[in-house]
Order: C-alpha cells, then sequence, then structure tokens
C-alpha cells in the first residue's frame, strides 16, 4: 500500500486565559492509502484535535508549534485557508460525532448530500445530480425514495449513514470518522462500523477512526495508536495492541473493558486523572497514575522504544535496565 498521509512531531497548541494548553505533543504516525487507524485514548487526550489539525479545522486560538503534514508527499502544514477549501472534501473529508448538529434540520436529506456534491462539481446537470445522490445514498444503505425525508425522520444510526454519504460525496481519499458511534445503541453501532469496513474496501479509501471504547477498535481498526495527554504512547497492528500491548497505560484501558468484570467484580478504573496541559508534568505524563512507574519516569519523558517492525511504545519498562513486569490480568488478551 502507498503512503497517504505522514505527520511528523506535530504539536498544537490553544492559548487560554489561564496559558497554553499543550493539546497535541510532539505526534507522529503515518498512514497508508486503504488502511483504517484508530486512535484510542481516555477524553482530553488529544485524539479530536490531532484530527483537526491535519484538517485545519481549528479555533483562531490554535496554532500549529512544529511538525509536519505530508499529504502524498507534499508539505500541507503552511498551507492558508484557501489552499485547504480545495483539499476538503476531494482529498479528505470528516465524520462528526453527533449526527443532528451535522446536518441541517431544515433541509432534506437528498438535497443536503447534493450540496456537498456541487461544492467539487457545481456545473454537474440535474439529472446528474439526481443520480449521483441516488448513488451515494444507495452506498451507505438508505433507500434513494428516502432523498425527500428530513433529518428528524431518520433514526440516529441513518442520521449517521446521511453524514457518511455527505462526506463520501467527493470521493475523498481520506476519511476522518470522530467518535461516529458514541450516540448509538450496541446493534446499530455495529451496522455502522461494518460499514465503515464495507467502504474502505470498496473505495480504497483511508480512515482514521477516533474512538475510545476499545470494542469499536478491534472491530475495526489495523493498526491503533494509543494517546495519553496529547501524546501517542502506543502504536502497533491491532492485534499487536490487543495481545502482546507493552504500555501500562494500555494495559489499564483493557483491563477497563467491561468483559473482565466477571463474577460480580467491580470494573476497573485507571486511578486518578490526565494531567493538565498547560504545564505538563516532568517525565513520563503517566506516572503520577501508573503502579509500575520507575524513578526515571517523573524525571525525564521515555522514547518510542521499536517492539517489531510495527509495534512501539513510549515507556521506560522496555528500557534493557529495567525490570521484567508481567502485564495484569486483563492487560491484553493474551494476560
Amino acid at each position: 500500500m502507498a503512503e497517504l498521509l505522514e505527520v511528523k512531531n506535530l504539536s498544537v497548541s490553544f492559548e487560554t486565559n489561564h496559558g497554553e494548553v499543550q493539546a497535541v505533543r510532539d505526534v507522529s504516525f503515518t498512514l497508508q492509502s486503504g488502511e483504517v487507524l484508530a486512535i484510542v485514548g481516555e477524553s482530553g487526550c488529544g485524539k479530536s484535535v490531532l484530527c483537526r489539525s491535519i484538517m485545519k479545522l481549528l479555533p483562531d486560538n490554535a496554532e500549529i508549534k512544529n511538525g509536519q503534514i505530508i499529504l502524498e508527499g507534499v508539505d500541507i502544514t503552511r498551507y492558508r485557508e484557501r489552499d485547504m477549501r480545495r483539499l476538503r472534501g476531494r482529498m479528505f473529508s470528516m465524520i462528526f460525532q453527533d449526527p443532528m448538529t451535522a446536518l441541517n434540520p431544515t433541509l432534506t436529506i437528498g438535497r443536503q448530500i447534493a450540496e456537498a456534491v456541487l461544492v467539487h462539481e457545481p456545473k454537474m446537470k440535474k439529472d446528474a445530480l439526481r443520480q449521483r445522490v441516488g448513488e451515494l445514498m444507495e452506498l451507505v444503505g438508505i433507500e434513494r425514495t428516502r432523498a425527500e425525508l428530513y433529518p428528524h425522520n431518520f433514526s440516529g444510526g441513518m442520521r449517521q449513514r446521511s453524514v457518511m454519504a455527505i462526506a463520501l460525496a467527493s470521493n475523498p481519499r481520506l476519511l476522518f470518522a470522530d467518535e461516529p458511534t458514541t450516540a448509538l445503541d450496541v446493534t446499530v453501532q455495529a451496522q455502522i462500523l461494518d460499514l465503515l469496513r464495507e467502504l474502505q474496501q470498496k473505495l480504497g479509501t483511508a480512515t482514521v477512526l477516533v474512538s475510545h471504547d476499545l470494542g469499536v477498535v478491534a472491530r475495526a481498526g489495523d493498526r491503533v495508536a494509543v494517546m495519553y495527554a496529547g501524546k501517542i504512547v502506543e502504536i502497533g497492528t491491532a492485534e499487536e495492541i490487543f495481545y502482546e500491548p507493552r504500555h501500562p497505560y494500555t494495559w489499564g484501558l483493557l483491563r477497563a473493558l467491561p468483559s473482565y468484570a466477571k463474577n460480580g467484580e467491580p470494573l476497573y478504573t485507571i486511578p486518578g486523572m490526565p494531567p493538565t496541559l498547560i504545564n505538563p508534568p516532568k517525565g513520563d505524563a503517566f506516572a503520577g497514575r501508573n503502579e509500575y512507574a520507575l524513578a526515571i519516569d517523573y524525571e525525564e519523558m521515555p522514547p518510542m522504544f521499536k517492539i517489531t517492525d510495527t509495534h512501539f511504545a513510549a515507556t521506560w519498562l522496555l528500557d534493557e535496565r529495567a525490570p521484567k513486569i508481567k502485564p495484569p490480568a486483563g492487560g491484553g488478551w493474551n494476560a
């Protein structure tokens, strides 16, 4: 697979009345054409900001401090808004978390999909446009006959399918899905995830799936990046992350899955709270919540240690001088 996106040492900050919030800190990763990369972590760890930074959908008080965003070999880090408008839709698009706020309640679903098509093909004739809208609706599992219905006539799952049709209107190469199943029940959630997978295979669209739900990630991701306090702390294939996790934070996330709370035992929770990113702690940001923390964790930030050609983790436990720690029960599906 060809490399579609490369993010190098990206850092993004927000200026607030309380100080500078370092929302994304020195993040690097690559994405191949046709690949699904899942980004997971607790709320506030920088997942959504990372995606919005790539699309340049940040508020005025946000700034890319350093790093590079390279799309198909072209550095778009300093692209202006007029340049980004040419890329949005054609090169990349986004599915937002709440479909009801993404849709206009006063317009029919068909018209909203048509508007998305016309943004990039303004001269398309009416018959061709109607045909294209129908094709997009069928692509995401909505009958053409429902084009004249409004968002309030649809269920949550059907509204999310409508948003997906809008996002796919210009055949983007890269799709960002920001918590696309959060507000849906389990059955509909599975349907949307299966649809994302089907679209990825059918269209060859690369996908960045943002979620805090590891069950979602297990179903949909080819590779998984675990974020904490604005940094990627572990990245690897889905099998490596779920069966051979190496970072204590990943262990904690896996142990917190409901499937591990058996025989009436309480659900495990990671102790403490994520740190404020106005003044990130010295050393490893997870050290204060990490029961396996070493003295060096409080003094020096760990580098990314290579485990395999596809698996990396930023924890001092991987240093050759560190004591050998066995993952806790539930901290990996092989544990």
